[in-house]
């Protein structure tokens, strides 16, 4: 069953009129007809079991059969990333950790950062291809990009990745299944002064392994192992 997007379907309803984007893709794109069986996600955890009543490329009829609720969870995957310069090693990393299931995204902007602004909609665009593909039904939240220390004041406490000649700690030891975001820095590198004034906000230095990963590969890591560190 195909799977579109809709953030303001209700469960409520018994019909339900598309997006004028999603109506065009399903109507001209899949050449979709009336009867045809769809399903869609609202992002917040429902998936809908639909069918087709009327057909319009501007504004496709459903009728709702079906919702299935999941339950928001309470564990956490919160990555504040610098973006890189290039625009598809961030939508990359936006289209893997959705699909892994991360919770939060947040774009910093740090000393060494090589992009300093960036639009949210083409990257939310990216996660919700990308939770459509791979069945999940939360879209995580994308926060538009912040200096680093307004970050750091507003999300005390969390982890922080940096290649620094620093006392470190293993990620399994020190990640916490809540309220506990992890920042990775540009291809440069967080500052010294950087990593002090994030310490001195309950900031734990961690490391990634012994070998020097990319931006987003290591956002990844980070992804992958809090999520098997939930257990999920």
């Amino acid at each position: 069953m195909r799977l579109f997007y809709d953030s303001n379907i209700n469960s409520k309803s018994h019909k339900h009129q598309l997006s004028e984007s999603e109506s065009k893709h399903i109507i001209r794109v899949l050449r979709m007809k009336k009867g045809n069986k769809v399903g869609v996600l609202d992002g917040k955890g429902n998936l809908f079991y639909c069918e087709i009543i009327e057909e319009n490329s501007k504004s496709c009829i459903l009728k709702i059969n079906e919702t299935l609720k999941s339950i928001q969870p309470t564990n956490e995957i919160h990555i504040a990333i610098s973006p890189p310069k290039k625009m598809d090693r961030v939508e990359w990393f936006i289209e893997k950790a959705t699909e892994i299931g991360i919770t939060e995204i947040s774009l910093i902007q740090c000393e060494n950062s090589e992009r300093t602004s960036i639009k949210t909609n083409r990257l939310e665009k990216k996660a919700i291809s990308a939770m459509k593909q791979s069945n999940q039904r939360f879209l995580p939240r994308i926060n538009s990009i912040m200096n680093f220390e307004k970050f750091i004041t507003k999300n005390p406490k969390g982890l922080i990745a940096n290649c620094h000649d620093l006392n470190k700690e293993k990620f399994s030891d020190v990640f916490e299944l809540k309220d506990c975001p992890i920042l990775i820095g540009p291809e440069g590198g967080f500052s010294l002064e950087e990593i002090k004034f994030a310490n001195n906000n309950g900031y734990k230095n961690i490391t990634l392994g012994k070998n020097i990963l990319r931006t987003e590969t290591a956002a990844i890591y980070s992804c992958i192992e809090a999520k098997i560190l939930m257990n999920d």
